[in-house]
């Protein structure tokens, strides 16, 4: 059995190391822990937390990271004292009880690869870290395995805000440091993966390697491409193209050498899949080893039911990559072609698709942009901006102007195409116009991988200075340009101005740290002149 005294682990009823799926499946059922589905997903619930819990993550505040990490909003400092004696509880609780444990990896690159050590009290989790981390199956290997990142979660441990120091019974909290996670009070699998992601984009940059929350897949002719995208811009469906394979889809590491996968396996929002749309995926749903988070079913007879959101919208499938028919089996690739950036403006005012210089793909790197809407909330009708430097602040460590400018390096080295699409509105804003049609934007992304769009003719957008081509194969030309599809061009030109403004306001927290070319891609409306 392994002995996990060492890092005070002690008087554990058992040890389960590196348990296959089948095994975990007996241990989760045994301990009603969940249920096996029709064709043999498992399902579970998470409770009350059905999403990552955001305010309740911290990073604790030590000597040699101090200096180094983003302190603010996304990356809150946590006392070291606080930290210890919080742990030193967590072990206590884990005293009588069976740990889970995986011994793994994040990275498919071996030379910038991380080693976990991923202990869990459930057998569910433990799986979920098997399917969505890198497996190693080398028995020597394992024999001598010192992880390089511990993460001990213990999702039934609550804390106690006036002792533990933590905003609520849930937390998730990282140090640096020690390379050591500690997740409690909350069931949701995402929180593994995000702390695992959030250590290696704290690290991998000060070695050269820039991480990135995207998807990314490769054609035939091996070039590669990078999807960058909030939630609901289409970067999992859009980077799922049949005539590619997909190297990953949402963490992924661009070194020297080319880009990598960060994991093993996929964690797909499954809500309303289409059959027809997403067949990939939605097979996925149907197979052994998968893990149904909080997906609806029929009791009975075990029939899943992915329309069902009577516990939320964030329902989700874990599953390993291995379980997509068309992959990049070893998760590597060389350097992308193209870099795609993808929105969804519900302002109605970016194109379908524009061409961005060097310093252009910065200033939206930094940025982030999408619309969220807020149709359903009783009185509202407008739209809210939302920006996400590096299309995922909340797991970036560092300051985003530091992933900048390895972004920038890199696209510029290797002659990087970089492209900002839109799958939000056109034709009016939300509630107005209409949603630009899946069929446009898979279009527009077909002609810029393809090479169509090189020898495109373009127009130089006034207010935000990126290119947009006058034709696209399938595509109509009213519609690539976006004002052409108002009927009111004034108010598009009121609304376009609104966003600049929008754009320059969210810039100017990092205006100071931005490379001059970077602050000069900002847009400059007449009224801030």
């Amino acid at each position: 059995m392994l002995d996990l005294s060492t890092i005070g682990l002690t008087h554990l009823t058992g040890v389960h190391r590196n348990l296959a799926p089948p095994a975990l499946y007996e241990e989760a059922i045994r301990r009603n822990e969940g249920w096996v589905a029709h064709n043999g997903p498992l399902l579970v619930r998470t409770g009350q937390y059905t999403g990552r819990s955001a305010n309740d993550r911290f990073v604790v505040k030590a000597p040699l990271s101090d200096d180094k990490v983003w302190w603010g909003p996304f990356n809150e400092p946590f006392e070291q004292d606080k930290f210890k004696n919080l742990r030193r509880r967590l072990k206590a609780y884990m005293q009588g009880r069976d740990a889970f444990v995986q011994d793994c990896y994040a990275g498919a690159d071996p030379n910038y690869r991380m080693k976990l050590r991923i202990i869990t009290e459930n057998a569910w989790h433990s799986l979920f870290a098997y399917n969505m981390m890198l497996r190693e199956f080398d028995e020597e290997v394992l024999a001598n395995f010192e992880p390089e990142l511990t993460i001990l979660h213990c999702p039934n441990f609550q804390a106690i805000p006036e002792i533990d120091g933590t905003r609520s019974e849930a937390f998730v909290i990282l140090n640096l440091d020690e390379r050591f996670v500690i997740i409690g009070g909350t069931q949701y699998g995402g929180e593994i993966k995000k702390s695992v992601f959030s250590a290696m984009n704290y690290f991998l940059p000060q070695r050269g390697v820039l991480g990135m929350h995207c998807s990314a897949n490769v054609g035939p002719d091996g070039d590669s491409a990078i999807f960058f995208g909030l939630s609901g811009t289409g970067k999992t469906t859009l980077s799922a193209d049949p005539e590619r394979s997909l190297i990953g889809d949402d963490e992924h590491g661009w070194s020297d050498d080319g880009i990598f996968n960060f994991e093993g396996g996929c964690y797909a929002k499954v809500i309303n899949l289409d059959p027809q749309a997403e067949p990939e995926i939605y097979q996925t749903t149907r197979k052994f080893g998968t893990i149904l988070e909080n997906v609806g079913f029929d009791e009975k007879h075990r029939i899943v039911d992915l329309f069902d959101n009577s516990l939320t919208e964030n329902t989700r499938a874990s599953y390993p990559i291995h379980s997509l028919p068309k992959i990049v089996k070893d998760g590597c690739a060389g350097h992308p072609k193209n870099v795609v950036m993808l929105t969804c403006d519900a302002f109605g005012i970016l194109p379908p698709i524009a061409r961005l210089t060097p310093a252009q793909a910065k200033y939206h790197f930094i940025s982030g942009y999408t619309a969220k809407v807020a149709g359903t909330e009783r009185g509202v009708t407008e739209p809210s901006a939302t920006f996400s430097p590096l299309f995922g602040a909340p797991f970036m460590a560092l300051h985003p102007t530091v992933y900048a400018e390895l972004f920038g390096k890199l696209i510029e080295e290797h002659d990087v195409n970089c492209w900002l699409v839109n799958t939000g509105w056109t034709g009016g804003p939300y509630g107005e116009g209409d949603r630009i049609s899946i069929h446009y934007s898979r279009a527009v992304l077909r002609a810029a991988m393809s090479g169509e769009l090189d020898n495109a003719e373009y127009v130089t957008n006034e207010l935000f200075g990126f290119e947009v081509p006058t034709s696209c194969s399938d595509v109509p030309s009213e519609v690539l340009d976006p004002r052409n599809t108002w009927t009111d061009k004034a108010a598009y030109d009121t609304k376009a101005h609104e966003l600049a403004v929008l754009f320059t306001e969210n810039f100017k927290k990092y205006a100071d740290r931005a490379a001059p070319d970077v602050q000069g891609a900002n847009p400059t409306p007449p009224a801030l002149v």
